[in-house]
């Protein structure tokens, strides 16, 4: 026995610097790699994630790259159509529409952004919650996400930002809450197919604790789905502040705001004046239309059963 366990070469170790490190970079490469293939064969896909991309650009250098200063008025320009100097014309008050509808995409992505980050913290995270655990815990999210449904979604958000005030926090907070039935119980569904799964036994096995396997177990296999509710509700964030906006309870005037420029181009339709709501209009319709394109697109990328 002892010449046999001389004569037999070391295993390496798998805590090896050259091998674990190479692993996460390998990784990262086969998820571009097969990013590139889910949009070199879905058009569709691609021109989601371009869309996508002009908006964050809008968002980010907006208030930058605008020929003019979206909230400087200018009576003698008031009401001009669209033209060389003015691409979407001019408002009431002579502001180019242009400038303002381009920096309107920073605040409308930002409650995007802000509110399905929250709403995947409270809805997502409870959702996991009740379908792992079961028992109380599924029973008090249940009823929870049972109260928010009992009411029109958008008259329940209405109430909550009259109550709270209408402010850009209690837009994304009103917006979250109303999405956190559709989080939760989506989240409940597919944590409650996999808490049986051989994985999550074997994870239990190895002496992981209930909180380490749901979070690094559990969630990252519903992350897919997740994500495609995301990217669908981001569009329905967008919507709900724009109408909030146009009803006089979201954002107020005179921040650059699509649902706000809808709502005070709506006025002039009646006299001709139509670029004051038609371009805003259009800028909303665009990203709504650009994050529900990008859903599908996203599940292709992000699900490890899709990869080859």
């Amino acid at each position: 026995m002892t010449e046999i366990a001389a004569n037999t070469p070391a295993l390496p170790s798998p805590a090896g610097g050259g091998g674990s490190g190479m692993r996460p970079a390998s990784g990262l490469i086969a998820l571009l790699r097969h990013t590139r293939y889910v949009l070199s064969e879905n058009p569709v896909t691609a021109f989601a994630a371009g869309l996508f991309l002009l908006i964050v650009i809008a968002a980010a250098f907006g208030p930058f790259i605008v020929p003019y200063d979206p909230y400087a008025s200018n009576t003698a320009m008031a009401l001009k159509p669209p033209s060389a100097a003015h691409w979407f014309g001019t408002d009431q008050l002579g502001r180019d529409v242009f400038s303002r509808v381009i920096v309107a995409t920073q605040l409308d992505f930002f409650i995007a952004i802000a509110s399905v980050a929250l709403v995947f913290l409270m809805g997502g995270l409870a959702g996991v919650a009740a379908g792992f655990y079961g028992g109380w815990t599924d029973r008090i999210v249940g009823r929870i996400a049972d109260t928010i449904m009992a009411f029109p979604l958008f008259v329940l958000a209405m109430g909550i930002v009259a109550a709270l005030g209408n402010t850009v926090q209690n837009i994304i907070l009103a917006t979250a809450i109303v999405n956190f039935p559709l989080y939760a119980r989506i989240a409940r569904a597919e944590a409650n197919v996999r808490r049986e799964a051989g994985f999550v036994m074997a994870a239990r096995l190895s002496g992981n604790s209930d909180a380490r396997i749901v979070l690094a177990q559990v969630l990252p296999n519903i992350m897919p789905i997740m994500v495609v509710q995301m990217s669908l509700t981001m569009g329905y964030a967008i919507l709900n502040a724009a109408g909030l906006s146009f009803i006089g309870l979201g954002v107020r005037p005179p921040t650059a705001e699509w649902g706000i420029m809808v709502a005070e181009g709506a006025a002039f339709m009646v006299s001709g004046e139509w670029w004051i709501a038609f371009f805003p209009g259009a800028a909303l319709m665009v990203a709504v239309f650009c994050f529900n394109l990008l859903g599908d697109g996203l599940r292709d990328i992000v699900d490890p059963q899709r990869r080859t």
